[in-house]
Formats: structure tokens, C-alpha cells, sequence
């Protein structure tokens, strides 16, 4: 006998911002809505529900003052939504993507089920000693704490005592390779180049400045080129020293939009110089393409995926002139890294789209039930 879907299922996300978290947000969600029936999304971004399927709900402040404000008041205003929809309906558990201490707190204050789904490694968030204290505090509160990497899983448990769940990424493999070969009319790489590309939000979390000092010294050896896409708070500090190093002839920034494929399918390497990660989807993404990759060997994910440099090379965080060498090795040694790239391709079935999230809904489907 199949059981009855009791509780609507609350997800809980008050700034999308574009980036990996987001992605996952809109897989997740499309995907349980045709299996829980009852899933609505509370944001204060409700400019972004053409990428939820039209029978998800979402609860968004009316008022579009907010969509410019900061995280931390996009999660009071959403809190205070929460609030009035307990006031009238009690039978939900909320799924939260973001804000993960504020929204256990307040489901155990009102007697609520509360699954929290952690994004990034806890060495990038946990160094204030209060904070870290907090969150050993009240993350264990949650009903059920998801991660996306083991060695995540690994790290988040020794440090919070908790108990996690790892569920890996969802990959969209038919749809990644369908958008990447939408036409691109973007002249900017070369056949006579080493065409590079790095998608990231312009963050201190995401370190471009390493990349940029490695591309400044590795120009003085080889013929290459750089794409970055992103936007953020960083993008003045960034242009500013491309502009300082004399860099505008090799390298460009767009601005992030939501096919960054069909510029990766150009590229010969994918970059990611992150200082921290929790399983960053980009590079999943840009192995799905056939891409090389280089990335930092950062708390967590990309050691993990790449099988500790099996199917790409890793290189220290903040450590320009070892992403030079390794550059520089690539370009001198292209064709030995054919069998890599296919390695890397087939080592992805980790990550299958339906396998993955239907682990999210057998893990949802029981709170629902109750």
C-alpha cells in the first residue's frame, strides 16, 4: 500500500543568487514537485520562478524592494513569511538551502521539521571561534543534515558532531551537452591559443587573483587566453589587475548568464582556483563537456571528483606559480591528456541526475508521510 503525502514540503532559499546552490535548488525542487505533489519555495528572488516548474508555489515578499538587499535581512524577511504561513497552516516541514542555523532555530522554537542542506566545506565558514560554537550548538538540531561530498560529510561531522547524509550533485548530462552547442558568436579564442575558462561569482572564496597571477606568468611562456564569467563584489579588484598586468589582450570577463557551456565547449581547460568548496558542480559540468581540468585542492569536492588527480590536475590553494606549471605542462603535453579527459567523462556516473535525486525524495518522502 502506498502511503499518503501528509505534510507540504517548504524549501527554503531566501537569496538566489545565480551559481551551483542554485542550480541544484531548481533540479531538486522540479524534480519533487512531480513526486511530493505538494512543494513550494519561499524566496525573497521571486524574479527567478520561471526556472521552477509551474506547480511549485512560491512564497515571496510582493513588495521588490528586497530582491537588492543582503543576505542576512532576504533571510529575516523570509523567516517573517514563515512565520505567518505556520499561522495558518502547521502541516509542512521546510527543506532549507540556505540561512541553515537561523531556519533550525526557528522550526525547533515552533515545533517544526527541519532538513538542512549544507553547500560548503565548514573550513571556509567555521575559523570564528563563536561561530563554530553555534554551530556545534544547533546544527545537530536539524532532523537531517545533507551534504554533498563524503569527504564533506567527513569533515562536517568530526567538527558539529553530527550525523549527515551524502548525496552527490544531480548531472544533467543530455542538457549541459544540448545548451553547449547553442551557437556562440563570441571571437575571442583561437586554434593558435590555449584557450582557458573559469566560472565562478567574482568572491574572495573564489580566489581570481591566483588565477590572474598564474595567467600573467604563464603568457610569458606560452600563447593563451582566458575567459572569465561571473559577477560579484570583486569585479573592480579583478578588472584592476588585469588592467594593471596589461592582460586585456588575453583575457576577457562576461557576465554570468545561464549558458556558460557553450563557452566551456571552446576551452581546452576548465580552472577552478577556490579557496573552499562543498562539491563545486562546475567542474562535474565541464568534465561532462570533455574538458581538462585544474583545480585547487581545496576542502572539498575537487579531490574527490578529479580521484585525487586521476582525471585532472590539482594544485595548492593560493599558489600561482604551481597552476603556471601546471599550465604550462598541459600545453606541452596535449595530446597525453586525451585518456584523462575520457576517464574523467565516464567516472561520472557518481553523479546521475534521476539516481541522485531520487535519494533526495526517498530521504523527503518520509518526513512528508508522517
Amino acid at each position: 500500500m502506498i502511503k499518503k503525502i501528509k505534510k507540504k514540503l517548504i524549501i527554503f532559499m531566501p537569496s538566489i543568487e545565480g551559481g551551483g546552490v542554485e542550480k541544484n535548488l531548481f533540479n531538486i525542487s522540479n524534480y519533487l514537485i512531480l513526486r511530493l505533489k505538494n512543494v513550494q519555495v519561499l524566496t525573497v528572488n521571486n524574479q527567478d520562478k520561471k526556472y521552477f516548474n509551474k506547480k511549485i508555489k512560491i512564497l515571496a515578499p510582493k513588495n521588490l524592494f528586497w530582491k537588492n538587499r543582503g543576505r542576512l535581512i532576504k533571510t529575516l524577511i523570509c523567516l517573517f513569511l514563515l512565520l505567518k504561513e505556520r499561522a495558518v497552516d502547521k502541516n509542512f516541514i521546510v527543506f532549507s538551502f540556505q540561512a541553515n542555523i537561523y531556519t533550525i532555530i526557528f522550526c525547533k522554537i515552533f515545533g517544526l521539521k527541519v532538513i538542512s542542506r549544507s553547500n560548503s566545506a565548514p573550513s571556509g565558514w567555521s575559523k570564528n571561534f563563536l561561530k563554530k560554537k553555534l554551530f556545534k550548538l544547533i546544527l545537530p538540531m536539524a532532523d537531517e543534515v545533507i551534504v554533498n561530498s563524503l569527504q564533506f560529510k567527513k569533515d562536517l561531522d568530526k567538527s558539529f558532531g553530527t550525523n549527515s547524509k551524502c548525496i552527490y550533485n544531480p548531472l544533467d548530462k543530455k542538457k549541459i551537452i544540448s545548451l553547449s552547442k547553442q551557437k556562440n558568436n563570441l571571437k575571442f579564442y583561437n586554434n593558435k591559443t590555449l584557450n582557458l575558462i573559469n566560472v565562478a561569482r567574482f568572491t574572495n572564496q573564489k580566489d581570481h587573483l591566483t588565477l590572474l597571477k598564474a595567467i600573467k606568468e604563464s603568457s610569458q611562456k606560452i600563447s593563451l587566453k582566458l575567459i572569465i564569467i561571473g559577477r560579484g563584489e570583486n569585479k573592480n579588484s579583478i578588472i584592476n589587475f588585469i588592467k594593471l598586468n596589461k592582460l586585456e589582450k588575453i583575457v576577457k570577463i562576461i557576465p554570468f548568464n545561464k549558458n556558460p557551456y557553450k563557452h566551456i565547449n571552446k576551452s581546452d581547460i576548465f580552472i577552478l582556483s577556490s579557496i573552499f568548496e562543498g562539491l563545486p558542480n562546475v567542474l562535474l559540468e565541464a568534465m561532462c563537456l570533455k574538458k581538462f581540468i585544474i583545480s585547487t585542492d581545496c576542502p572539498t569536492g575537487p579531490k574527490e571528483i578529479l580521484a585525487n588527480g586521476k582525471f585532472g590536475f590539482l594544485f595548492e590553494v593560493g599558489n600561482a606559480k604551481m597552476l603556471s606549471r601546471k599550465i604550462e605542462y598541459f600545453y606541452k603535453n596535449k595530446k597525453k591528456m586525451i585518456n584523462t579527459v575520457n576517464k574523467a567523462y565516464l567516472s561520472l556516473d557518481r553523479f546521475d541526475y534521476e539516481y541522485n535525486l531520487n535519494k533526495y525524495y526517498n530521504l523527503l518522502r518520509k518526513y512528508c508521510e508522517q
